[in-house]
């Protein structure tokens, strides 16, 4: 099992992050939707596949990084069309993760397939590290040593 170190703690509460980004922030002009994510460890890559669906990632998507935070960044232009209805999603979007200790930027890769973003970042090879397991005492309170049975 790989372990990998963040370098802030992941929100408490995912969900909250779903409830954000109700239609409520759609009706907020300037006000970026989150985009959706998934990350995971595979092989000595931390990968990132966020949902960006129709757009073009030469023009429409920008990644950078910046003191430790992988920051992606989208515009989705609202076409104008006669309509009755439309349930997609135009504007800004953005989302920024915290990457490992002591990467190196110039490692990460980025590619695009069928509305998918994935970004690969190399791990160092402190965050390769197999977890160490630990081992608990049981205590009794009021007692010391082992417990008899």
């Amino acid at each position: 099992m790989s372990r990998l170190e963040r370098r802030e703690p992941r929100t408490l509460f995912p969900e909250l992050l779903d409830w954000l980004e109700s239609p409520v922030t759609a009706l907020r002009p300037g006000l970026a939707q989150a985009i959706r994510v998934e990350d995971f460890v595979v092989d000595d890559d931390y990968v990132i596949r966020a949902e960006l669906p129709g757009l073009d990632p030469g023009k429409d998507v920008e990644i950078t990084v910046t003191g430790g935070t992988l920051h992606i960044h989208a515009e989705r232009q609202e076409w104008q069309k006669e309509t009755h209805r439309s349930e997609f999603r135009y504007g800004t979007f953005s989302r920024s993760l915290a990457l490992p200790a002591e990467i190196d930027p110039d490692e990460i890769t980025a590619d695009y397939d069928k509305g998918i973003l994935t970004v690969r970042v190399p791990l160092p090879k402190a965050a390769k590290r197999e977890a160490k397991r630990i081992t608990v005492q049981n205590v009794v309170q009021g007692e010391t040593g082992t417990t008899a049975d």
